[in-house]
């Protein structure tokens, strides 16, 4: 893989996942230079955006059942107003 830069990549410098999650880590890095690939195509942010959080819940459902996603999405509005997905924030 190289090196790109990643949408992921947070302005800190602080990773959005600890060493114990560097598989997760690592899947960033793949989805961020499939992301960048398909900018350079062409496709908007946005549609990327959208098409990933289809493919990442359909693949939930298929994984945990259609109760347990709604559970995770439901937790989503807090974790975000809590910055947990603002790659701007500086971890402490």
């Amino acid at each position: 893989m190289s090196t790109t830069k990643s949408i992921f990549s947070p302005a800190s410098g602080i990773g959005p996942f600890d060493r114990s999650q560097s598989e997760r880590q690592l899947a960033l890095e793949y989805l961020a230079e499939a992301w960048n690939s398909a900018e350079e195509d062409g496709l908007e942010a946005a549609s990327l955006a959208h098409a990933s959080l289809f493919a990442a819940l359909a693949t939930f459902v298929r994984m945990h059942g259609d109760e347990a996603t709604a559970d995770l999405v439901e937790q989503l509005p807090e974790r975000i107003r809590n910055g947990e997905y603002n790659l701007e924030r500086i971890l402490q």
